[in-house]
């Protein structure tokens, strides 16, 4: 069993350059309406981001649009806001629950007064969003979309026959533009976004949620980064939903695993999970990294046949996560090719995520 030790509590017991944005549609105006754990979504969101215990935001500096306060016209006056208000040292996170809807190569996402007579004059389209991202002055800046919600049978509860609801991940790239820029989506576009019966948070959210309040796996220095929130949020949704939902990281240019709230209030802690890795646990936890980088397993972006390894040698499986644990059983039992080994590997995925925190670690071996 892990333990953790508080050793001291940081200095700062707020995180006073962090701005946030929420917004929750469920009881659309004219578009067929979503689970009530779409508004318990960002409205634990909000409760998180400004608790003392836990994020640190300033209340101030963190909106929530609910249902009819969450108008197309709405979501764009708050947008301006965070140009006005944020400066280039700030944190910026942008968390959206509701519809999405596809418009021929692009998407957008679905305010409570969409029309659906005309949908591409009534929604936040790609185009506009990403504009407005890129307004904003923030170095650091995260999206959250959670804009597809399914029931525990993998069929949406409700559909709306004017809307292609969903959201390609062609826009998720688009709106990653930009150095600094974060996208992280509840599901991969051919996906659901899963809502469990009897849940009062989607699948997503409920373990956003928990990387938020301390249960993700950090450096114990009193802030959780944006790395930690996805491998955390990754590896729990697809231990529920394995081949049913996985969600998606996007980023252009990202300089830095950059924090994005306080951890526990700012509490330092020495904890067993941020500890180096030695022996087999070095093992473990490359599986563990490279199943959330690369989800679809050794093949994915020829991660092993960039890292001088025989795809062919590998005994391939069902699922991405199975397959990195046979694929790295075989490595270092010294099979998967005569030029692959565990530094190649670590050091062809550094390639891919370059300021990776928990990947450079295990390549210094500290």
């Amino acid at each position: 069993m892990n333990t953790v030790e508080v050793v001291e509590v940081a200095e700062k017991t707020s995180f006073p350059g962090g701005h946030a944005l929420v917004i929750a549609v469920a009881d659309y105006a004219q578009v067929n309406p979503l689970p009530p754990s779409v508004l318990n979504d960002a409205q634990d969101i909000v409760a998180t981001l400004t608790s003392a215990a836990h994020c640190g935001y300033a209340p101030q500096n963190v909106k929530l649009l609910l249902d009819n306060q969450a108008t197309l016209e709405a979501i764009r006056q708050e947008l301006e806001a965070l140009v006005a208000r944020a400066q280039s040292s700030d944190t910026v996170l942008i968390f959206f629950s509701g519809h999405g809807t596809r418009l021929g190569d692009e998407s957008a996402l679905v305010p409570f007064d969409c029309d659906t007579r005309c949908i591409a004059q009534t929604t936040l389209s790609e185009q506009e969003f990403s504009a407005a991202l890129a307004r904003i002055k923030a170095e650091r800046l995260v999206v959250l979309l959670d804009a597809c919600h399914a029931g525990a049978a993998a069929s949406l509860k409700s559909a709306s026959a004017a809307l292609d609801l969903g959201f390609n991940e062609k826009s998720l790239s688009q709106l990653a533009q930009g150095t600094g820029r974060v996208m992280i989506a509840s599901s991969r576009a051919s996906e659901y976004s899963h809502v469990l019966g009897g849940a009062r948070n989607s699948l997503f959210t409920e373990h956003l949620l928990g990387a938020l309040r301390g249960e993700a796996r950090t450096h114990g220095d009193g802030l959780v980064r944006v790395f930690e929130v996805f491998n955390h949020v990754s590896e729990r949704v697809r231990q529920v939903m394995p081949d049913r939902q996985h969600p998606i990281f996007k980023a252009s240019d990202l300089e830095d695993n950059f924090p994005v709230a306080l951890e526990l209030g700012g509490v330092k802690r020495l904890d067993a999970t941020s500890a180096p890795a030695e022996g087999g646990k070095v093992w473990r936890q490359l599986e563990e990294i490279l199943s959330d980088l690369y989800p679809a397993g050794p093949q994915d972006q020829d991660v092993w046949l960039r890292a001088c390894g025989d795809i062919s040698r590998l005994r391939l499986g069902a699922t991405g996560r199975a397959n990195w644990f046979a694929a790295l059983r075989s490595l270092r039992q010294g099979g998967g090719g005569s030029g692959i080994s565990q530094n190649s590997l670590i050091d062809t995925a550094l390639q891919d995520f370059p300021h990776h925190q928990e990947l450079t670690r295990l390549a210094s071996g500290s």
